[in-house]
């Protein structure tokens, strides 16, 4: 409980510096440490030239979701290398979860998938990050 305790204390206080996350609309739905899930609504103003959400908006809330993941052990990590596969379309007002699965841990490198859903359950983005895990420590209460 306290490891649970602590990562969403680091996710409270990256949130009140991140105002990209903020602009998103991003909300933490369960955060412990290694593992996250996110939500957040599609706005037009997220729309691209086809009229469709803009790709970059998937990946940046797939992106926090990694970094909420792997940040939640208390050692602040940054990505090195993320990639992303989007395999069905995003339309204004679908509401985005993002889940952070963590597959490899060690003591600088961190792997994590994350699966981003729509409202419908159908998958919209395939999401792979690795994570640098500097020697900093987050200072939280």
């Amino acid at each position: 409980m306290q490891e649970e305790k602590t990562a969403r204390a680091i996710v409270n206080k990256m949130m009140e510096t991140d105002a990209f996350s903020q602009w998103l609309g991003i909300k933490v739905e369960e955060i412990t440490q290694g593992c996250c899930k996110l939500s957040m609504r599609i706005r037009s103003e997220m729309c691209n030239g086809f009229g469709i959400t803009h790709g970059g908006v998937a990946f940046s809330l797939a992106d926090s979701t990694l970094a909420f993941a792997a940040n939640g052990y208390g050692r602040q990590s940054v990505a090195l290398e993320c990639s992303i596969s989007f395999p069905k379309a995003v339309k204004v007002n679908d509401v985005l979860t993002a889940t952070a699965t963590e597959i490899s841990l060690s003591y600088k490198i961190g792997i994590y998938n994350v699966d981003v859903h729509n409202q419908n359950n159908d998958l919209v983005a395939a999401f792979k990050g690795t994570v640098y895990r500097t020697s900093k420590d987050w200072q939280v209460e």
